[in-house]
């Protein structure tokens, strides 16, 4: 990967390939490009400094047939050992689910294990997000998470990626842990070939300038709107390299992550 970040998404293979039933991911400081069934992606988990460890989880799985791609981003509210044991009913419900299409059971058990945490994590927010390989179609279901960057290669268009579920006057898709039985919507979408995702935690979003202005998703959007599209990798190291740019001097306030999606073409 070349300092600038302009280069490193040339490469003829991925720094990782996941294998059937593999998770990869964690809380931890990284920057790596990976494969999995139906999908390129690229990941960096930025800890605020001086940690090595942070508050935002992923974790990219792939199924045992090669048929479905999982990738899952979350902010958990706690730090250290809370984080840790949260990263660890993670890695193990994905496991647990790694093979079944239906997110329905893996949402229910995620908020429930924070529902009472011993360990003192309260809640968090997360993105679920499962590709079938062969189709093309993505089911996600958001629990209070910012909503992801999404570019449509054949129209060429970014946008936010629709809340599609129905509308309904009952409390659901809330942070996981918040409340007892809260209910949660699976969604849909057919993502294309060369179509690209973007998932980040708010410290992308609300990372502030040196007069203490917040990006917001306003802008996040319009940074999209410049980014280079050939692969997962140049479209994350574009956006953080944006994002940085809009910080100038500014410290980084918050842990970020950035999880990019590519959807691959046909073999």
């Amino acid at each position: 990967m070349t300092p600038n970040g302009q280069a490193s998404h040339l490469a003829p293979n991925p720094d990782y390939r996941l294998a059937c039933l593999e998770l990869r991911g964690g809380n931890h400081l990284a920057t790596y490009a990976a494969e999995l069934p139906g999908l390129t992606a690229w990941v960096s988990c930025t800890p605020k400094r001086p940690s090595c460890q942070g508050g935002d989880l992923y974790y990219l799985t792939a199924c045992s047939h090669g048929s479905i791609a999982r990738a899952v981003i979350a902010d958990v509210a706690g730090h250290g050992e809370v984080v840790s044991a949260a990263a660890v009913r993670l890695r193990d419900a994905l496991r647990d689910y790694i093979d079944d299409w239906d997110q329905s059971q893996l949402i229910r058990r995620l908020s429930a294990s924070f529902l009472p945490d011993k360990q003192g994590a309260k809640f968090a927010t997360a993105f679920l997000a499962s590709l079938a390989s062969e189709s093309g179609d993505l089911l996600f279901t958001n629990a209070g998470h910012m909503p992801p960057l999404w570019y449509r290669a054949a129209e060429k268009e970014w946008s936010f990626l629709p809340d599609t579920a129905p509308q309904s006057d009952e409390v659901a898709d809330l942070p996981l842990g918040l409340i007892v039985g809260t209910p949660y919507h699976q969604a849909g979408v057919a993502v294309q070939a060369g179509d690209l995702l973007i998932l980040y935690t708010d410290g992308i979003n609300e990372a502030e300038n040196e007069a203490g202005e917040q990006l917001g998703l306003g802008r996040l959007l319009a940074m999209a709107r410049t980014l280079p599209t050939e692969s997962a990798t140049s479209a994350g190291e574009g956006l953080l390299a944006a994002v940085t740019r809009f910080r100038g001097n500014a410290p980084a306030g918050d842990d970020a992550t950035v999880v990019a999606l590519m959807r691959k073409g046909a073999a």
